[in-house]
């Protein structure tokens, strides 16, 4: 358990989600053990007590997050809502209790799976591993970095950021990280067996998660050989992806993709439209930010935008489309193929970007960065 603790500590700072020595991480196995010495600890305890999970994390984030769920959470009443689509699937909302006491915890993390304490602070568990805790807690970061700038775009068409908003965003600006202009090396298709495949999909995962086009557990990847499709398992870390794809038939005869992304159907028909082999799909922020803008508030769509969106909308040659996760009827297998036809990528409303490669990953990869720094740009440009 410590060594968990310990990993997930560092994972966190790594990806520039906490400063180093902020996090604080609790793990019960045979005892209570701390991966530090803390005055919190106290409090945790009696967090623990009050749940049924084996593992806590309680941390207010690095900067620009921290400021950012600050301001949010004294702006809101009893929960933070963003609408990307990892808030709508995984979080629902991110309650905020008004003090940082164990009962007030306890009744938010029965609810959900995270809870904001005024200063900025995020509380999150996991009833499995410390893995849970790590990832609810990158997914609030996610979710408000991507609610505070899309609110932004909002007040700039309405009337104006507000100034202590303003002293955030361009802090946050300050901080961005734009992907790599050049391609980093990739290896080089196409791929015929097991073994090249899964060295190709682990590399070009890990890239994924290295440049940031990805938080937490969320987003997949896949490539075409011969008549299968090795496609990564769903609530997989992309840059942890050994053991954890899977090999699916193109005929449905095997049962394999019973545990494959959730997004097996889209990556399954985006192929038969386009003839790709590779398939990149991650969740850089800022082609969600700019997903969510819209010129059209009073749409009588406005409230269901992520499903009913029916307005054209690109950036550049890319097209943002609706659809959500699953094959349900509004489901993204029916809105992402079909916009691949004249695109080097496809934006989902509030969720992410696809990005194909013929027959490896360096076309997939260098659009995905390339979109993501347009989107960056786009958002400076809109923000004025």
């Amino acid at each position: 358990m410590e060594r968990l603790l310990t990993k997930y500590a560092a994972k966190l700072v790594a990806d520039g989600l906490a400063d180093e020595g902020a996090p604080l991480l609790g793990g019960l196995d045979a005892e209570l053990v701390f991966n530090r010495t803390d005055p919190g600890t106290e409090i945790l305890e009696q967090v623990f007590a009050g749940l049924n999970v084996n593992s806590l994390l309680a941390c207010r984030p690095a900067e620009p997050y921290g400021s950012m769920i600050d301001y949010l959470a004294t702006r809101g009443r009893d929960a933070i809502e963003p609408r990307d689509t990892e808030t709508r699937t995984y979080l629902h909302d991110l309650p905020i209790v008004p003090e940082r006491g164990a009962a007030a915890l306890v009744g938010a993390l029965r609810r959900r799976k995270s809870a904001i304490v005024p200063g900025g602070e995020v509380v999150t568990f996991g009833t499995v591993s410390p893995e849970q805790a790590f990832v609810s807690y990158s997914s609030v970061c996610f979710a408000c970095y991507v609610k505070f700038m899309a609110d932004c775009l909002a007040d700039h068409r309405t009337g104006g950021i507000p100034a202590d908003a303003r002293e955030i965003l361009d802090r946050a600006l300050s901080l961005v990280e734009r992907p790599p202009d050049r391609m980093p090396a990739v290896l080089r298709g196409p791929f015929d067996d097991a073994e090249q495949v899964h060295r190709a999909l682990i590399e070009a995962g890990r890239l994924t998660v290295e440049h940031r086009m990805v938080d937490s557990y969320f987003g997949n990847i896949s490539y075409r050989a011969g008549d299968t499709l090795f496609i990564s398992q769903t609530a997989c870390s992309l840059d942890e992806l050994s053991g954890c794809i899977d090999p699916c038939p193109l005929d449905g005869s095997s049962s394999t993709g019973i545990t494959a992304s959730s997004e097996l159907s889209a990556h399954l028909e985006i192929i038969d439209r386009t003839g790709c082999r590779a398939i990149l799909h991650g969740h850089p922020k800022f082609a969600v930010i700019v997903s969510l803008d819209c010129e059209l508030p009073d749409c009588e769509n406005a409230h269901r935008c992520h499903t009913h969106c029916t307005q054209p909308r690109a950036i550049g040659d890319v097209p943002i489309v609706a659809g959500e996760v699953g094959t349900g009827r509004y489901g993204l297998h029916r809105t992402v193929p079909p916009a691949f036809e004249d695109a080097r990528g496809v934006i989902v409303y509030g969720h992410g970007l696809f990005t194909i490669g013929d027959v490896d990953f360096t076309d997939a990869a260098r659009d995905l960065f390339a979109i993501e720094g347009r989107c960056i740009d786009e958002f400076v440009r809109r923000v004025g």
